[in-house]
C-alpha cells in the first residue's frame, strides 16, 4: 500500500511542477525563457521581448517557489503522511516521490510538452530548435537522478537528527 501511496504523491510533485510551469507560460512561452539555452535568452532580449532584469528576476521567483515548495511537499508526504522514521525509509520514501517527479519533468514536460507541442514556441527563435538539445537531456537526466537522491539523503538526514 505504501508503493501505491509514493506513486500518487510523486505524480501530486509532478503535477505541481506542470501548474507551476503552465502559470509561467500563461502569457507565451517568453515567461519561462529562463529555463532556456542561453542562445534563445539572448534572442528573445535582442528582440525586445523581455530584457535580462526580467529573465533574471523571473529565474529568481522560479526557484525561490519551486525549490522550497518541493522540499515541503516532500517532508509533508514523506513524514507527515507516510510516517517515516529513521534515515532509510525517509531516504527511500523521498527518493521515489522526487524521482517520479523527475521522470513527469524528463518525460512529459520536456521531451512531449515542450519539444513537440507548440506551448513553448517562442516566436522568432524556431531557428534554435530544439530547446532541449541532446546533450542537455543527458545533463539532465544524469544531474536529475543524482539530484533527487542527494535531496533525499539530506531531507533524510536532517530529519532523522530532528525527530530524534
Amino acid at each position: 500500500m505504501l508503493i501505491v501511496k509514493l506513486i500518487v504523491e510523486g505524480f501530486g510533485l509532478g503535477f505541481l511542477l506542470y501548474l507551476i510551469c503552465a502559470f509561467g507560460i500563461r502569457s507565451g512561452a517568453v515567461g519561462m525563457v529562463h529555463l532556456y539555452d542561453r542562445k534563445v535568452q539572448e534572442r528573445v532580449i535582442a528582440l525586445g521581448m523581455t530584457t535580462e532584469e526580467e529573465i533574471r528576476k523571473r529565474g529568481t521567483w522560479f526557484r525561490s517557489l519551486c525549490l522550497p515548495g518541493y522540499l515541503t511537499y516532500v517532508l509533508v508526504c514523506v513524514y507527515g503522511i507516510n510516517g517515516a522514521r529513521g534515515f532509510l525509509p525517509g531516504f527511500l520514501q523521498g527518493f521515489v516521490i522526487l524521482s517520479i517527479m523527475n521522470l513527469i519533468d524528463r518525460l512529459l514536460i520536456d521531451e512531449y510538452w515542450v519539444n513537440h507541442t507548440e506551448a513553448w514556441i517562442i516566436p522568432g527563435t524556431e531557428d534554435l530548435r530544439p530547446y532541449i538539445t541532446a546533450r542537455d537531456k543527458q545533463k539532465k537526466w544524469i544531474m536529475g537522478t543524482a539530484g533527487m537522491a542527494l535531496i533525499a539523503a539530506l531531507l533524510a538526514g536532517i530529519m532523522t537528527l530532528i525527530l530524534k
